[in-house]
Formats: structure tokens, sequence, C-alpha cells
């Protein structure tokens, strides 16, 4: 297993396009992809699940991945998190 934590820094925190892509991003990965705050543990592939969430500007978050690519995915969805989604 691949983990990696990070901050989200949109101004807006993770709504729906943001969280559209996050989905999308993590669908392209082999592994079982979650990301957990708040003390909740989601699969990062169901939109539902991480609008649930109510990530907004300042919390922390870990990504985890297990399987194949798992490095990758954690990678390229921190970087996308980093990023600001490409909002800002």
């Amino acid at each position: 297993m691949t983990e990696a934590t990070t901050t989200i820094e949109n101004k807006t925190g993770i709504h729906a396009r943001p969280a559209s892509l996050f989905v999308q991003t993590a669908s392209k990965f082999k592994s079982k992809v979650n990301i957990k705050a708040k003390g909740k543990t989601v699969d990062a592939k169901s939109i539902l699940m991480i609008m649930s969430m109510g990530l907004v500007k300042g919390t922390e978050v870990t990504i985890s991945a297990d399987g194949p690519d798992e490095a990758d995915a954690v990678k390229t969805l921190k970087e996308l998190v980093d990023n600001k989604f490409g909002e800002e």
C-alpha cells in the first residue's frame, strides 16, 4: 500500500467539478484508491462518497492506493490536489 497526505488549498474546497476530476483520474488506475479526511475513509472512485465528505479549504486528506499501479495512482492524485485541480 502507498499513501500520501496533502491539504486542500482551493478557495471553494472540493465541489462538483474538482470531485468529478478526482474520480475520473482515480478511475484510470487498477488499484483500489481511498481518500481519508476528518476520520472518515471513502472510495476515491465514487463522486457521491467524495462529495459527502464536505472537503473545504484547509482540510488535510490522505490518499491511499493498494494494487498494481498504487504508486502512480497516489502520485498523480496528490499532484492533482496540490495543483488545485487547475482552478487557480
